[in-house]
Parts: C-alpha cells; structure tokens; sequence
C-alpha cells in the first residue's frame, strides 16, 4: 500500500522541479519588463532598429548590440558545425586507444573558463589575426578586390573584431557540439552502417545516407546547444571584438554583442541607459526563448518525417 503513496509523492516532488525552471524563466521575464518600462516608454519600437548609444545626450538604441550578437553567433556556427562534425565522425571510427585520449581532449576543452579564452584570444589569436591572417587574406589572397567579398571583409585590420570574436566563440562551441554528436554517432546500429558496406557504398556514402538520417535529431539537438552557448557568453567576446558601439561594417571591424555591453555598462549606469541595459537583457532572452520554440517545432516535424519513413 505504500508504493503508490511514494509514487505520488515522487511524481509531485519531480513536477515541481521542473515547474521551478519555468517560473524561474517567467520571473526573469518580469523583472526584466518591469525594469526596461522606461526606455520602451521612451524610445519605443524605434529602439530595436535604432543605430544611437551616445550617453552624453541620453539616446540609446539596440541594434548595433543585436547585430553583432547575430553575427558573432553565424561566424561561431559557420566555423564550428563541419568541425565538430569530422572530428565526431573521426573519434567514433578510431581505434579505442586514439579515441579515448582525443575524446577526453575535446571533453576538457569545455571544462576551460571562458575568461582563459578571452585572454588567449587577446595575447595569441588577435595578434595572429593581425599579423598573418588578415594580411595574408587581403594582400595574399586579394579578397578586398572581389566586388561582393571585398566589402564583407574589408582592408583596415588591427586583430580585433567580428571575425576574431567569432573564431573565439568556434574554439569555445565546439567541445559540446563535438560531444554530442559523437554520442549520437555512437548510437548508430552497427547493422545499418554494415548493410550499407556491403551495398558498396562508401564512407561518405553511409555517413550521408544512414548515419545523418539516423541521428539527425541528435546533431540538430548538439548545434541548437552550441547556438544558445554562443548568444550569451560575455567575457571571451569582450576581449577580442573591440566593444564599439557602431554598426559594424565589415567582418574586421570592432562591434559589440548584448552581453559585452551590458558587461561594459551596467556598472555605472542609471536612469534610462540602466532601462536601456535591462530592455537589451529582455531581447536577448527572447531572442534565446525564440530559437528554443523554433527549434522544438522543428526536432518535433523531423521527428514526425522520421516515423512516416
């Protein structure tokens, strides 16, 4: 007779802890409102797509914020996706000695502060970007001459910028997309991989055809981690993207990311710049809950493709 009651009980206990992570996201919401009333009252919709942060004349805007927070997460992803992919596929193959060792690797890379990539971003990737990549990209390469390229990426460099902080969010997303698609990997059945050897297809062929279909919803569920990594870390950005409060206008130039300027400000603002700082807080979090809707509805439609095949 006493199952039932500890089952009850069980059930309750484990329904509010997962109640508590939405009113938790719920009272973030509020607070968040409530204290960015102000700004919205001042500068309403015209904040979103206002390019103004000058303090001295108290006018504020948050796209320059916005931008660079999308752009640095596109970089990171661009970067980091075919990355981890190989290097999943890589240590599901090797043999148990190579694997156990890289794969502990990879593991102990997102064990490290973001702050200890902020400073190797700041003594070693930005003076590299600065002396070798960005020289050999413009005068090696000739990239600032193609008419459409040479605008995305510009001629004048000093190490810091976009392309820098995106490279340091790539280095920083990796180790969990990396994981989580190796495990998906791993999850493959052996029988599946083997059946597609003996039709002779290739490797890539059976990569393509079985193990993507097979473990899709895992590899989109390890790249959804990775983006929400990369749209709030603070401090290894605030090191190498320069903090200027401009619309960037080529992938060297300095920009700013929400994070970064709520990290520089904070501090010392008050009134409507501390308003201001609390609205770009509330679009960052809608930004973050957006994508999460978005990419449930879209793991839950491949789950339901998965099952009609």
């Amino acid at each position: 007779m006493q199952i039932p009651k500890i089952d009850s009980t069980f059930k309750i206990i484990c329904l509010g802890c997962a109640a508590l992570a939405g009113l938790l996201t719920v009272g973030f919401l509020v607070q968040l409102g409530t204290s960015s009333t102000e700004a919205w009252r001042e500068f309403g919709w015209g904040f979103l797509f206002s390019r103004e942060w000058d303090p001295v004349a108290d006018r504020y805007g948050a796209l320059p914020s916005l931008t660079g927070t999308v752009l640095t997460t596109i970089i990171a992803l661009v970067f980091a996706i075919p990355l981890a992919f190989w290097a999943a596929m890589f240590l599901v193959d090797a043999r148990p000695v190579v694997s156990g060792i890289l794969s502990q690797a990879v593991d102990l890379l997102a064990a490290i502060p973001s702050v200890i990539y902020g400073m190797w971003g700041l003594f070693v990737l930005a003076p590299m970007m600065q002396k070798h990549i960005q020289p050999f990209l413009i005068d090696a390469l000739q990239v600032s001459k193609i008419p459409w390229l040479g605008k995305i990426i510009g001629t004048e460099h000093n190490g810091f910028g976009l392309l820098t902080a995106g490279l340091i969010l790539a280095i920083m997303i990796l180790p969990y997309m990396c994981a989580v698609m190796r495990d998906v990997f791993r999850m493959t059945p052996p029988l599946l991989k083997e059946a597609a050897y003996g039709l002779g297809c290739t490797k890539c062929e059976t990569t393509k055809d079985v193990v993507l279909r097979y473990g899709i919803r895992g590899i989109l569920g390890g790249v959804f981690i990775g983006l929400w990594r990369a749209l709030g870390e603070t401090m290894a950005v605030m090191f190498v993207i320069g903090n200027q409060m401009t619309m960037p206008k080529t992938l060297f130039s300095g920009a700013s990311t929400i994070p970064t300027t709520l990290a520089n400000n904070f501090s010392e603002a008050d009134g409507l710049q501390r308003s201001s700082l609390f609205a770009l807080g509330l679009i960052l979090l809608l930004l973050c809950l957006g994508i999460q809707f978005l990419s449930q509805y879209y793991l839950h439609a491949t789950k339901q493709n998965g099952d009609e095949l």
